[in-house]
């Protein structure tokens, strides 16, 4: 059985959608423009030689991080949002995973 993290929708939210856009719709178009934002400006980052421009740039990424964090939030707490919650075996299995991957890097200790 799968479990769901979710907030429950408002009321006044239609059970049927129509093609028009509502708030939800729109929220969500935010939140992936901003996704594509953050992908943009790490792979800028990654390749940036001037330090100032550097520290400008790093500081946009992490405003643009919290923004999304907030978009993402207000999604969730109005029930737009749903996650699968983990079980404790999917949990042991991903860190046993990556756990596993730390002893390829060179500088492991």
């Amino acid at each position: 059985m799968s479990l769901q993290i979710a907030m429950p929708k408002s009321p006044q939210e239609p059970q049927v959608k129509g093609p028009e856009m509502n708030d939800r719709d729109r929220i969500n178009d935010v939140l992936s423009s901003i996704k594509q934002l953050t992908i943009g400006y790490n792979i800028g980052l990654n390749e940036m030689q001037n330090p100032q421009l550097h520290q400008s740039v790093a500081q946009i990424l992490q405003d643009l991080h919290q923004t999304q964090f907030q978009v993402f939030d207000a999604m969730f707490q109005k029930g737009w949002y749903k996650m699968k919650a983990a079980d404790q075996q999917e949990i042991s299995q991903a860190h046993t995973q990556f756990s596993n991957y730390s002893s390829q890097f060179p500088n492991f200790q």
